[in-house]
C-alpha cells in the first residue's frame, strides 16, 4: 500500500515511538491521527506535522469510547482509515516476590495488560471495522495494522512477568487476527524491538545504558532509534507481503536476566 494519500492513526503518538512512527508516514504523504494520554506531547507533534494533515486527541487505549473517537475522528477529517500504528505502551516493573517476600501487586499487572495488549486489541478491532469499508487496492488491501510486541515476549528479564506476558500476548494473536481479517484485505504485523532509546530508558545514567548495551546488544553497538522503528513501519505498510507475522528490530540483542 502506497503510504502518500492514505489515512493513519497512531497510538502513543505523544513520544518515542509512536511520535516516530507518525512523523514518518507524515514524511511519505499520508494524514495522520495522532492518539495519546500525553496532551502535551501531542501539542509538540502538532508543531511538525501541517496542520491539514493532522488531527489529534487525548485518548486512552483501554477506553472503547476514546478510541471509537480516534476512529471516527480520521472519518470525519480525512474521509477514510487505511492504516494503525499501535505505540501505546507501559513497562510497569515488579518482581513476582519482591526481597520482603511481598507479592506483585495484582494492580500493576492489570494496568500492564489493560495498556498493552487490551488496549492494543481494541484499537485493531475498530480499525479494522473502518478499513473494511474502504475500496480496495489492485492488490485487494484495504489496510494495514502494526502492532508493537517486544524481545521481551521471548526474553522477559527480572520483573517483567506483566510486561512480557502482554509482549507475547501481542505476538500470540498476531496470526488468528491476520486469518480473520484476510477475506477484508486487512493485513496485520508485529515489531518486536530490542532496546531502543526512548522515554522507557530516558534519564539511565551514560555508565548503566553503555553496561546494558555491550552486555546485550550483538551489533551495531548501541541501542536502537525510533526512526528506525519508524522505517519498518513504512516499509510493512508498502510491502504487501508481509503478514501475519513478527519482526525482530533488536540488533541481534540476547537479554540477561537483570
Amino acid at each position: 500500500m502506497k503510504i502518500e494519500s492514505t489515512v493513519a492513526l497512531v497510538t502513543g503518538a505523544g513520544s518515542g515511538l509512536g511520535r516516530a512512527s507518525a512523523l514518518r508516514l507524515a514524511q511519505a504523504g499520508a494524514s495522520v491521527v495522532a492518539v495519546d494520554r500525553d496532551a502535551a506531547g501531542l501539542a509538540a507533534l502538532g508543531e511538525t506535522i501541517s496542520a491539514d494533515r493532522l488531527a489529534t486527541l487525548t485518548v486512552d487505549v483501554t477506553d472503547a469510547a476514546q478510541v471509537q473517537a480516534g476512529v471516527d475522528a480520521a472519518l470525519a477529517k480525512f474521509g477514510a482509515l487505511h492504516v494503525a500504528v499501535n505505540c501505546a505502551g507501559v513497562a510497569d516493573a515488579a518482581k513476582t516476590l519482591n526481597s520482603k517476600g511481598e507479592p506483585f501487586p495484582l494492580a500493576t499487572w492489570d494496568k500492564v495488560i489493560a495498556i498493552n495488549l487490551t488496549g492494543t486489541f481494541n484499537v485493531i478491532r475498530l480499525a479494522a471495522a473502518a478499513m473494511a469499508r474502504n475500496t480496495p487496492n489492485a492488490d485487494g488491501e484495504r489496510g494495514v495494522i502494526v502492532n508493537t510486541a517486544s524481545g521481551a515476549a521471548w526474553q522477559g528479564q527480572m520483573g517483567q512477568a506483566a510486561y512480557s506476558a502482554s509482549k507475547a500476548a501481542v505476538i500470540g494473536l498476531t496470526l488468528p487476527v491476520a486469518r480473520d481479517l484476510a477475506e477484508h484485505g486487512i493485513r496485520i504485523v508485529s515489531i518486536a524491538p530490542g532496546l531502543f532509546d526512548t522515554g522507557m530508558v530516558a534519564g539511565m545514567p551514560e555508565k548503566v545504558s553503555r553496561s546494558i548495551i555491550d552486555r546485550m546488544v550483538l551489533f551495531p553497538s548501541r541501542m536502537g532509534q525510533p526512526e528506525e522503528f519508524a522505517h519498518l513501519v513504512g516499509s510493512i505498510v508498502e510491502n504487501p507481503y508481509f503478514n501475519a507475522t513478527t519482526i525482530s528490530l533488536d540488533a541481534g540483542a540476547r537479554m540477561t536476566a537483570r
